[in-house]
């Protein structure tokens, strides 16, 4: 039995809430599919660095967050190129925008490096 998972833009909604009651700026670049669509977000740390997330699953089936490029942050345009390849890759895919210089990562699932 596969356990309830909450919709896409619900989770969305939740990510963008969480970050802004702590005063961070975040927003919504692409929208996705609101009931199943996979997630891809980019923590701007300042300008020419970030790291890009994309959801994923760990072994065990939980949910989890993978971080491109490993533990250090990457450039811009690598950021975007990672990006660009995840949504073509899947087009019901959003794409969230966190400008964070201090690198919070306020998500609801573990963090792994790729």
């Amino acid at each position: 039995m596969t356990e309830p998972r909450l919709k896409t833009g619900l989770r969305v909604a939740a990510i963008l809430r969480r970050y802004d009651m702590h005063g961070v700026a975040a927003f919504q670049r692409r929208r996705g599919d609101a009931d199943s669509g996979a997630i891809v977000i980019k923590l701007a740390l300042d300008p020419g660095r970030a790291f890009v997330l994309i959801q994923t699953y760990d072994r065990e089936g939980n949910r989890a967050w993978m971080r491109q490029g490993g533990p250090a942050p990457i450039d811009d345009a690598a950021a975007e190129a990672a990006i660009e390849k995840a949504v073509a890759r899947d087009p019901d895919l959003y794409v969230l925008e966190i400008e964070d210089g201090q690198g919070r990562l306020m998500l609801d699932a573990p963090v792994l490096d790729a």
